[in-house]
């Protein structure tokens, strides 16, 4: 008996002879879906690796420093305390034998009001001299008015004298006139010897009285010059004297203004001792929690400029600072959109298509640097997006995030076409409506 081929049933399943392939369809279905896929919106994008920070630089991690030297003597904190600004931190004694001494700002004070007395007392001085300056001027006028006055009455004399001096001239004229005339009648007898000798007599009295006048006028032209010279002796002598109390004077105020001085760097010194009291006490600049003690114990000796201990702020405004390649710095713009998932949290991200994306977190670009890293990238710090989902409460700063710029949207196969002839994105910069608007 023959066994037909035809009519064996798994001779028909292996071979299928009488059925129609798929594999057209399928392969035209993959197509066409490939096709749609490749003209699906893509969002191009720049990934980049970062870290939290802050975006002021008061709420980062700072250092508590000692302006001072000296020596610890108790803390009133431990590493890990909560503090409110204020709150003391730690408390030094004095090491530098200029501060030793308990009493120095007493003594300081009191050297303070010791130089005040002293400028009181030479401004009275000072005034005194100024009010004997003001004596001794009215005393050299009133005198030099005296001494005028008698020189006007000198000069006055003098022009008397004068015209009695010229009277006696002319009366000795007359008696030499009549003597000479009498000489004449003598010898002609026509009057008698004792007329004469009565003409004769009365020239010698009027010759005397002539003489007597110049004497007299002389006299009182001597009498003048003495005047004219006490005059100028008496302006010679109050100007010696207004000159040395003015001296007095000019030294009084000199030793006042030097006094000024003195007080006001005994205020300065006075100022410096209680503003270096306060610093004794190390005090906490901000609410936040200590920790990195530096030093430790009790009795350790610390130096001006040494770290104490380090605060870290509880109020903190959270940013990411990221780091770009100089080649995508230009596609970076202010209020551009990123895309965050921070170490420790779950996230699913689908690169292309953001809005599908799980556990990530929405950021804006706040500042970008001008100056490039020792990394050789360019630092861009990112703030939180108040207009998507609040960014998670457990962030501590310096823990890991990455970070996703998001740029122009394009189809599916330009961005494959992109990656595979290694083009940057394509240039895109938001608008400035779009970037007011997020």
């Amino acid at each position: 008996m023959s066994i037909n081929n035809y009519t064996v049933e798994a001779y028909q399943h292996i071979y299928r002879y009488n059925t129609h392939s798929r594999v057209k369809y399928w392969f035209g279905g993959l197509f066409l879906l490939l096709v749609i896929i490749a003209f699906l919106p893509w969002t191009q994008n720049i990934r980049s690796r970062g870290s939290v920070t802050t975006l002021r630089q008061e709420q980062r991690p700072q250092q508590i420093n000692t302006i001072i030297p000296g020596k610890l003597v108790k803390w009133y904190v431990k590493e890990g305390d909560f503090v409110k600004k204020g709150d003391t931190i730690l408390q030094l004694s004095e090491v530098k034998d200029d501060y030793l001494d308990p009493n120095l700002i007493m003594r300081t004070e009191e050297q303070m009001k010791a130089k005040s007395i002293s400028i009181d007392l030479y401004k009275n001085k000072a005034g005194t001299a100024a009010s004997q300056m003001t004596a001794l001027a009215n005393e050299r006028d009133l005198k030099l008015e005296q001494t005028r006055n008698k020189i006007r009455q000198q000069e006055r004399k003098i022009e008397s004298d004068q015209l009695d001096l010229q009277a006696a001239i002319n009366e000795l004229n007359v008696s030499n006139r009549q003597l000479q005339a009498g000489q004449a009648m003598l010898d002609s007898g026509v009057i008698a010897l004792i007329d004469y000798e009565k003409r004769k007599v009365a020239y010698q009295n009027t010759q005397a009285k002539k003489i007597s006048a110049e004497n007299k006028l002389a006299n009182a032209q001597q009498e003048l010059t003495i005047l004219k010279i006490e005059l100028n002796a008496l302006e010679q002598e109050y100007t010696e004297k207004i000159s040395k109390v003015t001296g007095e004077r000019w030294q009084s105020l000199s030793e006042v203004a030097s006094g000024q001085g003195d007080i006001a760097k005994l205020q300065n010194q006075f100022s410096n001792y209680n503003i270096r009291n306060e610093m004794y006490y190390i005090l906490a600049p901000q609410n936040g929690q200590i920790t990195k003690a530096k030093k430790a114990g009790i009795g350790e000796i610390v130096k001006e400029g040494d770290i104490l201990v380090e605060i870290v702020p509880d109020h903190l405004q959270y940013a990411v600072e990221v780091f770009v390649r100089p080649v995508d710095l230009p596609l970076i713009a202010i209020g551009q959109k990123v895309r965050f998932w921070f170490d420790g949290f779950p996230a699913i991200v689908f690169s292309g298509w953001p809005n599908a994306s799980y556990g990530t977190f929405g950021g804006k670009v706040f500042a970008v640097e001008n100056s490039v890293s020792s990394n050789g990238k360019f630092r861009v710090l990112v703030e939180e997006d108040p207009d998507d989902r609040p960014w998670p409460k457990q962030l501590r700063i310096g823990g890991g995030a990455q970070g996703m710029a998001l740029l122009k949207n394009v189809p599916v196969w330009y961005e494959l076409w992109r990656n595979i002839n290694g083009f940057p994105p394509d240039y895109y910069k938001p608008s400035l409506e779009k970037t007011a608007k997020q």
